[in-house]
């Protein structure tokens, strides 16, 4: 499941639905519709004030073959969000005194490096210093694939240990696998059962499940990615690959209402929700503060297949926002800024989405590694096909997109790059650089 940072094809159908008829949220519903029109969007977006939902709505297709249209019941894979269910689970168990946070690995997993130094609480903030299975090569051969819980066991502990226990935080979905198995051997249950009898029987959750193989009957979206004329079905990660670390689907509204449970002490105790929050090395045990100017939210991202999602919760308001994606081709923190922006009425222009269409061989013609005598990095321009990406020493490629034949944009970051003869002009907040062909 992938880690995120929160910084804080024609027409698709909306289904949106919010308290009165407030200018803000009508404003929410034009950034999605807009969003959605121009292929950067498709997926569900709730906003729950205290226990009333103010913003529910829908985008874009759970099924693009079909032409099915997501609606707000429709259910999406929520990869890593499953970690808070997981963690609160544990907390359940510590507070029913049958796990504590220094119960040693050892005694449910002898065989992993330095178990008998890892704890409960290591484990939940990921300073355990065991490697992230998702990170190795291997993953990919397997992980559509059932697995057995002997098979992820030996896997996760032939990796052997990135890091010291304790010595610092580093991300690592092995440490929650764990943590799902060591349910199932207190409890005497399978983790699918736990989740829904703990968690979402308690809470009365309609939508929120343990997946399997997507089942467009029952209304579970798939995901796509869009590969710059139509959106692509992926693959599916069998369940078992994922499990306690990224196995559960859900829909926003839902999650709005976990959250809210978890901090209103409907699921674990107080002083259990204050462990949860305690940050060693920026990580809490299952939970994030996420900031959005002064305001620090809770809560937890999650990436599975082309899915994303983010789930949030601003005690200071008794605000909860979920965003969840299965087609997702503009960067999710901008499209939540912009949700919080709005809701929060802070000044917010719309991005530009304006596309030209460019001949591939004026495209071809940029590709090229170009250097500024005023900037150190070097940047990387290629044509993958479809679209111009740019790459700057050290850092991740982003797309560019063509607003004529010379100028080009990346939105989320508000850069302009103009190509003239040999070299091009790069803008970004205020700021002009000159750069040549190599």
């Amino acid at each position: 499941m992938r880690k995120y940072i929160f910084i804080l094809f024609t027409l698709s159908f909306t289904v949106a639905t919010y308290a009165q008829s407030e200018a803000r949220f009508q404003k929410i519903d034009s950034l999605l519709s807009y969003l959605t029109a121009n292929d950067k969007f498709m997926g569900s977006v709730s906003i729950r004030v205290k226990d009333k939902v103010v913003f529910d709505g829908a985008y874009g297709y759970a099924n693009v073959a079909t032409n099915t249209k997501a609606d707000t019941e429709t259910k999406y894979k929520i990869g890593s969000i499953t970690k808070m269910f997981t963690s609160a689970i544990i907390f359940q168990l510590i507070e029913d005194k049958k796990l504590k946070m220094d119960t040693k690995l050892s005694e449910f997993f002898p065989d992993i490096k330095n178990a008998e130094n890892i704890t409960i609480k290591n484990l939940l903030n990921h300073t355990s210093g065991i490697f992230n299975y998702t990170n190795d090569e291997s993953f990919l051969a397997y992980m559509e694939a059932a697995q057995t819980r002997e098979a992820m066991a030996k896997r996760i502990a032939d990796f052997g240990s990135s890091f010291t226990t304790n010595e610092k935080a580093d991300y690592s979905n092995s440490n929650y696998i764990l943590l799902g198995y060591i349910i199932e051997d207190v409890t005497k249950k399978t983790y699918k059962d736990v989740v829904a009898q703990r968690i979402v029987k308690k809470l009365k959750l309609k939508n929120t499940y343990y997946y399997g193989k997507i089942n467009p009957n029952k209304n579970e979206a798939y995901s796509y990615d869009f590969n710059g004329n139509t959106w692509e079905q992926r693959g599916e990660w069998h369940e078992s690959v994922a499990f306690a670390a990224g196995a559960l689907q859900s829909t926003p509204n839902d999650l709005t209402q976990f959250i809210r449970a978890l901090f209103e002490g409907d699921i674990i105790k107080e002083s259990s929700l204050e462990e949860m929050k305690k940050m060693d090395f920026g990580y809490g045990k299952g939970i994030f503060i996420f900031p959005f100017g002064e305001r620090r939210f809770y809560g937890h991202t999650g990436g599975i297949e082309g899915f994303s999602s983010t789930l949030g919760y601003y005690p200071k308001d008794e605000l909860s926002v979920a965003m969840t994606i299965n087609g997702e081709n503009y960067d999710s923190n901008q499209i939540l800024i912009g949700i919080l922006s709005i809701y929060y009425k802070i000044p917010y222009a719309f991005p530009n989405l304006k596309t030209a269409t460019v001949d591939p061989e004026i495209l071809k013609s940029y590709e090229g590694t170009y250097a500024s005598p005023t900037i150190p990095l070097k940047i990387t321009i290629q044509y993958n096909g479809s679209q111009l990406t740019a790459q700057a020493t050290g850092q991740g490629a982003f797309p560019l997109n063509p607003l004529s034949n010379t100028e080009f944009n990346f939105d989320p970051a508000g850069i302009v790059i103009t190509f003239r003869e040999n070299g091009f002009v790069i803008k970004q907040g205020g700021t002009t650089n000159n750069f040549t062909k190599e």
